[in-house]
């Protein structure tokens, strides 16, 4: 492990000296690049010390076994030779070096002089000379860009195609919906909304990707929807009640529909001449139930998927959700699709929806709706992708970053605030493939600097920096913004557990440089 976490630090330690070299150096950059050669030697050395106490322990405690596995300076070297990835670093490593030495010798001759005439003359190709040293070493980063890029074993994924494919699957089912409700007091569907990683553009592993849509809701005809906020300190995701009322239909232009007013029409006619109202149906109480909802549309979308052209070579089946509406589409008995189809109601003209899907690991009442910024981050990523160069490498390190989660208390989402945080406070430019490593190392410091002090604000709440095409609520602009952490501040067992966590997280992340997977 400590020639691992060694290599990589290496690896970044030359990666930084690179891109700090340009035509001429100052004294304070000469004197950088000679303390980290110093502490690059100290370092070797160091480890050196270690693998040749670590030997001999094992050579003491298991004489016999060291023919076979001892950590033996023969067998170091010759897995080091085995190992092509060694010489590249340790090509890059002679470059360094050279680079120090340039620094302390060939350029302390390039002392400024005053001006002239053949300083002159050759002025122009001194710089032609350094657009080319300057194009040398982006090509060099890019390159160590590439070796990661190729080296890692990344899932195999086609989630645009996909995507696209469970949106129009989707977008079918809701036009049966549509039409079978035309004439009930079911809530209105509109067009379905992508949400999720694989919708954001990256998924951290290729098998189990749940596509997920939101499908939001409108109130039927003859009612409405009112958003009640529900009990503070619920975080990081707030929960409200959607309060259904019914509304006066005694007009023209509604009495010309032939729908009966459920305020002012005898109950007798209302029961004989027109379907329920919808507090007789998919609430409790006057209050939208998101479980009945849920129960509702599985049923609904068994008997839309006969009518649907796919269903004659696709097979469905619907999984049990007692949230959401989750099916699985197999076509010709191969590759399959999960689909998970979350209801919504809209705050507003926003990118905030009250979601049927909890966060919460606890139960939550049935009436309860978590908000959600699902579309919002959807929108976001959507932005960035527009703005950032095409070799972008943001959704790489979030997909790279999130593979190494398993198992531990960190949460995907917890990931991605500190890449949006992030790609908000860098620019755009410095997310490209040669700067892979840079930010990998900005994420995890970003992400330790947070344990630290126990706050990781959530990205939608009283952040200037979300762009301006995202439409919030005016209350989030003004809020106070959520703490993410807040468990770690109030749980001491918490902090410790998350502590000891990124430690691993790191052993993790280098591993997964250094072997690929």
């Amino acid at each position: 492990m400590a020639a691992t976490k060694f290599l990589i630090w290496l690896v970044q330690s030359i990666f930084l000296n690179l891109l700090m070299v340009g035509d001429e150096l100052d004294e304070a950059t000469r004197e950088r690049m000679q303390q980290r050669a110093e502490q690059l030697s100290q370092e070797m050395a160091r480890l050196l010390q270690e693998l040749e106490q670590r030997s001999q322990e094992q050579r003491r405690q298991e004489p016999r076994a060291q023919e076979q596995s001892g950590f033996s300076w023969g067998a170091l070297l010759f897995a080091a030779l085995q190992q092509w990835q060694f010489w590249a670093i340790a090509g890059v490593l002679v470059l360094l070096l050279g680079l120090c030495w340039w620094s302390g010798g060939g350029g302390k001759g390039a002392v400024s002089q005053p001006a002239s005439s053949s300083d002159e003359e050759s002025s122009s190709s001194d710089r032609e000379q350094v657009e080319v040293e300057e194009e040398d070493d982006d090509d060099d980063a890019d390159d160590l860009g590439r070796f990661f890029e190729e080296h890692i074993q990344w899932p195999v994924q086609n989630l645009a195609t996909e995507c696209q494919v469970v949106k129009d699957l989707v977008g079918d089912l809701l036009r049966v919906l549509q039409v079978l409700l035309s004439n009930s007091f079911f809530p209105v569907l509109q067009p379905a909304i992508g949400v999720g990683s694989a919708f954001e553009g990256w998924s951290p592993d290729e098998k189990g990707i749940i596509y997920r849509l939101l499908v939001p809701l409108r109130p039927p005809r003859g009612h409405t929807f009112h958003l009640e906020l529900g009990t503070a300190g619920e975080m990081p995701a707030r929960n409200f009640c959607i309060h259904v009322e019914l509304v006066c239909t005694c007009t023209r232009e509604q009495l010309a529909e032939n729908t009966l007013c459920f305020l002012h029409h005898p109950k007798e006619d209302l029961r004989r001449n027109q379907d329920p109202s919808l507090l007789r149906t998919l609430c409790t109480g006057s209050y939208l139930d998101a479980e009945k909802t849920a129960r509702c549309f599985q049923q609904l979308v068994k008997a839309a998927w006969v009518v649907l052209p796919e269903s004659s070579n696709h097979r469905l089946r619907v999984l049990p959700s007692s949230r959401s509406c989750k099916f699985q589409v197999t076509k010709d008995g191969k590759r399959s699709l999960l689909i998970e189809m979350i209801f919504g109601v809209q705050q507003g003209n926003s990118g905030i929806f009250l979601s049927s899907q909890t966060t919460e690991a606890v139960s939550t009442p049935s009436t309860m709706w978590s908000e959600s910024y699902a579309v919002a981050e959807v929108k976001f990523f959507r932005h960035m992708a527009r703005h950032a160069p095409r070799d972008s490498f943001h959704l790489k390190c979030l997909q790279l970053c999130a593979r190494i989660l398993v198992g531990t208390s960190f949460s995907t989402y917890t990931l991605k605030t500190v890449v949006m945080h992030l790609l908000t406070t860098l620019p755009l430019s410095g997310w490209r493939r040669r700067d892979f490593l840079l930010r990998l190392q900005d994420i995890m410091r970003y992400l330790r600097c947070c344990l630290e002090e126990k706050r990781l604000d959530h990205f939608f709440f009283g952040n200037e920096r979300v762009p301006e095409e995202i439409v919030l609520p005016p209350a989030f602009q003004a809020a106070e913004p959520l703490n993410l952490f807040q468990s770690l501040a109030q749980d001491p067992a918490t902090y410790a557990e998350a502590l000891r966590e990124f430690d691993e997280l790191q052993d993790r992340l280098t591993r997964l440089l250094i072997y690929g997977c």
